[in-house]
């Protein structure tokens, strides 16, 4: 695992194991799934759902999958109240992620699985668990930037992420994660790219709106600007804690900033399966020298209070 939380060096140089699939056992191109699930009103369903989902994708020779925002429960943060504090659960050990390790295993597929995690006492994060094909927890992403506004009252319940922005090597690539209200700010793209992500996950929870119109902008660009595929994962449809809209629209995107296959429906769940050719990385980063162009020398007061 590799985190870099400043836009200091390392520039990606030359392909390095994994990098492009050539070497250290990742396949050039890796099959590749996300699902975008609408709320079944209770936690077990919910689960049990996704595990049908994942070995769906698993029988149409998907290696790697991610879920949506805290997966496992409603988009709680619709409100503020403290009896939405019983959806948390310890990371590793809790009962979903020690799940999804033998889900893992069982069907031999990477998963980026995004929970709710209380790691002591009155500390709360907004979380992705990285698990790899043989079941291992490799570790977790804890979502950094925190809303709070009508619909999306989430400082509520977490703290902003202090883990910093791991990649992790795992049996199909380096896999980053960005979660949600993360994709607004350009930092941790480019802090992922710098540790040599080849495919970002960015599990979300947006629903229609001021917004909404972003949603096939961004992740893009970041795609473009950081060289990465992004798998962008939303929920769907209107659940029980208020009238936010989730509208789908989940959907693979390219370094050249090119969707891969279609995009998901905006109304109903839907599993996507995408066959992603990791190979495209080196030639986009040799076609388009972003990387080499960089000034970091230059851009010290960008973290600047």
């Amino acid at each position: 695992m590799t985190a870099v939380g400043s836009d200091q060096d390392p520039t990606p140089g030359p392909a390095r194991p994994g990098s492009a699939g050539e070497s250290g056992g990742a396949p050039a191109v890796v099959r590749a799934a996300l699902v975008q699930a609408t709320w079944t009103g209770d936690t077990e369903s919910m689960i049990a759902k996704h595990e049908e989902h994942t070995r769906e994708a698993a029988r149409q020779g998907a290696r790697v999958m991610g879920f949506q925002e805290v997966f496992n429960a409603p988009y709680f943060c619709q409100v503020q109240d403290p009896e939405h504090y019983r959806w948390a659960e310890p990371v590793p050990d809790g009962p979903t992620v020690t799940r999804m390790c033998a889900l893992a295993r069982e069907t031999s597929m990477v998963l980026v699985v995004p929970v709710f995690e209380v790691a002591d006492a009155g500390f709360y994060y907004n979380t992705a668990v990285v698990i790899d094909a043989d079941g291992t927890v490799l570790g977790s992403y804890r979502k950094h930037h925190i809303p709070q506004l009508k619909g999306f009252w989430e400082k509520f319940y977490f703290r902003p992420g202090n883990l910093g922005w791991p990649v992790f090597d795992t049996a199909v690539g380096r896999i980053g994660v960005y979660i949600c209200y993360d994709r607004h700010f350009p930092e941790g793209w480019r802090a992922l790219g710098l540790a040599g992500a080849q495919l970002v996950y960015n599990p979300s929870a947006t629903s229609r709106g001021l917004s909404s119109h972003l949603w096939q902008l961004e992740q893009p660009a970041a795609a473009v600007a950081n060289e990465y595929f992004v798998a962008a994962i939303n929920r769907v449809g209107v659940e029980e804690y208020g009238d936010n809209d989730f509208y789908g629209t989940s959907y693979f995107v390219d370094p050249r900033g090119q969707f891969v296959g279609g995009v998901a429906d905006d109304r109903s769940e839907q599993l996507l399966v995408r066959d992603l050719d990791f190979g495209l990385l080196d030639r986009v980063r040799q076609e388009w020298a972003f990387y080499r162009d960089r000034r970091p020398d230059a851009y010290g007061n960008l973290v600047q209070p």
